[in-house]
């Protein structure tokens, strides 16, 4: 059982009890036997995939392999240690962090997007600002191939080409390139001007590519093919049954993480927590379930179908970010899904707050709130220049006035009822991140078993990239 600096995150839908434009409480009891229904069909598809069988043509893709890979990744780091993939992953980010102090992360939608969220949900807000000492040695971080913005594109190249390539880890970088197949144009292009650039580095000839780049990929495909051909030192897999968006506990998510510095292995207890908790829990007390069962009946019933994950930390923007994607790309099929948005506050209550409260019936608000804060609170504090009218509140701090934001902010979206549910971190670290992240793909797989979507495969995306290929190549 988890011990009180592992604590489970908590969710409290009392916001959403409304008279007139919520749910009750009996609702959600009635929605109960779906909920178990399609929590087992969630446990049924995780032993369909382990069975390698033949897959039913409704269930595929059945992408299931993500559910059990926060278990068997500690179990055979457990029993294999240095010989496990996490033993690894392990070894290869030291090794990289004594050599280079500059990674850049190749990769587009779920191939960048959960490293982004962990990045900057447990470095320092100021990572790459700090001195080398001040980063415990640990390399700046830096994204790209998720677009194909020129300019963008160029700025990181003169970054990274802006001192000469001299021997020593201050004055070096390297790259992880993240495709399970490889024919995703944005990396793809991208991967092809940062190596060429850094082949070109005068450091290339002491340390070459093949100890710079490290590939992490499907089993078989383009960026395979040109891993093997350029005999990188250092390949990691994507595991199949494991989907792009889905991917962020693999070595996509886990290598950068250890790069970084980050403990992986509480990233991943915290994902198994959350399994424990998802399998176990019955439906009154399963904060997977009673998400699901909030959002689902918020939009079957009132038609609020725009969820608004409001982040009350700056740190969790970039998880929202990929829970956006997560959430959109798995449900948005068959004229059905939610859209996701997320907001941070208080920042966004100053351009989007005053639709929420009294704009269009359509969203749900969940706030994603952090209950203890890192760093020792800063007061207002006094002045002898009392113009702003602060220095009656010169004791308070700066995590009271978020608190009185959110509980401001709830009380008002009540008072119009606009339904609200809080989602509690205790503390915003590796251990409650792995639970965030594996809560909500849990959360996303259930709701599309329990709509009768499959929550697997993007053939929209699939649509645009083979437009785009032919178009480049004249044949639209």
């Amino acid at each position: 059982m988890a011990g009180q600096k592992d604590r489970l995150v908590s969710y409290d839908p009392e916001g959403v009890f409304l008279p007139d434009h919520g749910i009750d409480p009996e609702d959600i009891s009635a929605l109960h036997s779906q909920l178990e229904a399609a929590r087992s069909e969630v446990l049924r598809d995780q032993e369909l995939w382990e069975q390698q069988g033949d897959i039913p043509e409704q269930k595929q893709p059945l992408d299931a392999g993500f559910f059990r890979l926060p278990e068997r990744t500690l179990d055979a780091y457990r029993e294999q240690r240095d010989q496990s993939e996490l033993g690894r992953i392990l070894r290869t980010a030291g090794s990289l962090r004594e050599i280079v102090d500059r990674v850049v992360v190749l990769g587009i939608g779920g191939s960048y997007m959960g490293t982004r969220a962990i990045f900057e949900a447990c470095c320092h807000p100021y990572h790459n600002e700090l001195s080398r000492s001040e980063r415990g040695s640990c390399p700046r971080l830096y994204f790209e191939g998720n677009n194909v913005d020129n300019d963008a594109t160029q700025g990181l190249l003169d970054l990274l080409t802006a001192k000469e390539k001299t021997s020593g880890p201050e004055n070096r970088w390297a790259m992880v390139v993240v495709s399970k197949s490889g024919g995703t144009l944005e990396t793809a292009v991208a991967f092809r001007q940062f190596l060429r650039t850094l082949q070109n580095s005068s450091d290339a000839e002491n340390l070459g590519p093949e100890r710079l780049v490290i590939p992490i990929t499907g089993a078989e495909g383009k960026l395979r093919d040109l891993s093997r051909a350029l005999e990188f030192q250092e390949v990691f897999d994507i595991p199949d049954g494991v989907g792009g968006r889905f991917s962020v506990l693999t070595a996509v998510g886990l290598l950068p993480a250890a790069i970084l510095g980050l403990d992986v292995v509480r990233l991943l207890e915290g994902a198994r927590a959350m399994n424990e908790h998802f399998v176990a829990a019955s439906p009154e007390e399963n904060v997977v379930l009673r998400y699901v069962a909030v959002s689902h009946l918020l939009e079957t019933k009132h038609g609020m179908n725009q969820r608004v994950l409001s982040c009350w930390s700056k740190a969790l923007e970039a998880f929202g970010l990929w829970y956006d994607q997560l959430l959109a790309e798995s449900l948005g099929k068959q004229e059905q899904g939610a859209t996701p948005l997320t907001t941070v506050n208080t920042r966004d209550l100053h351009s989007r707050g005053q639709q929420h409260q009294q704009g269009r019936r359509d969203k749900v608000i969940t706030n994603l709130i952090v209950d203890e804060v890192r760093c020792d609170p800063i007061p207002i504090g006094t002045s002898q220049h009392n113009q702003d009218g602060l220095n009656g509140l010169a004791e308070k701090g700066l995590p009271d006035i978020m608190d009185a934001a959110i509980r401001g902010t709830n009380r008002a979206y009540l008072e119009d009822q606009r339904p609200t549910a809080d989602l509690h971190l205790p503390r915003l670290n590796e251990h409650t991140l792995g639970q965030m992240f594996q809560m909500m793909m849990l959360a996303t797989v259930m709701e599309g078993r329990l709509i009768g979507i499959n929550p697997y495969g993007q053939p929209g995306v699939e649509a645009y990239k083979k437009h785009m290929q032919a178009i480049l190549r004249g044949e639209e």
